[in-house]
């Protein structure tokens, strides 16, 4: 390997560091405000504690597909899903960001990350199917655990990327899981059960139902 490449690789990680002051919208339950290294590191996780229940999916490209796919808010920053629809170009400011921040990579490197990026952008295979799922399961199971402000609004996890958490069994089971979590009334949902067509009884009942199962 000669010096400029190796320098240049090195350059490529050091400005992707930028990604660990990256914040989000979530927070972390000692009331942190999450960055988006972090969420990559638990979908990581996440896709490698679940990955055996998805036969025939290729769990390397899964965990690629995982770090990639946020890397161009190195540069941009997140933009919340609740604010997305207001930014229409967002997909492709951080692709440029993406190509801005790969710059000092061997050209094989940067073809093969941004192809990476574009499969998860498109959701073209499983595996980027599969990850997408994973990521907005990620996210809610952050808003649950997270300490939030008492404004959080808990409902909109029960809308949010709802037609991604269904290309896969595991994924569809996961669903129902993280939503019973956010349902549960302990001073997270209650201010938008009228939103979501909770009445109080219907609540105690749900509370009821899982206590019989503890």
């Amino acid at each position: 390997m000669e010096a400029a490449d190796l320098e240049g690789r090195l350059a490529f990680i050091q400005a992707a560091e930028q990604l660990k002051n990256v914040l989000r919208s979530a927070y972390t339950s000692n009331g942190s405000q999450e960055s988006t290294a972090e969420h990559t590191w638990r979908l990581c996780l996440l896709a490698m504690t679940f990955a055996d229940q998805v036969p025939g999916v290729n769990v390397e490209r899964v965990l690629k597909l995982c770090i990639i796919h946020d890397l161009g808010e190195a540069i941009g920053g997140d933009i919340p899903a609740v604010l997305q629809a207001q930014v229409p170009d967002k997909a492709e400011r951080e692709r440029c960001d993406l190509i801005e921040l790969m710059r000092p990579l061997p050209a094989a490197l940067q073809e093969e990350f941004l192809g990476l990026w574009e499969e998860y952008e498109a959701a073209s295979t499983r595996e980027a199917r599969l990850v997408k799922g994973l990521d907005k399961l990620e996210t809610i199971i952050q808003h649950n655990q997270g300490a939030n402000p008492p404004d959080f609004d808990y409902a909109y996890n029960l809308e949010y990327g709802s037609r991604h958490t269904s290309t896969e069994p595991v994924l569809t089971a996961l669903r129902s899981l993280v939503d019973a979590d956010t349902r549960v009334p302990d001073g997270k949902i209650q201010a938008n059960r009228r939103r979501i067509g909770f009445d109080h009884g219907n609540i105690q009942d749900h509370l009821a139902r899982s206590e019989e199962h503890t």
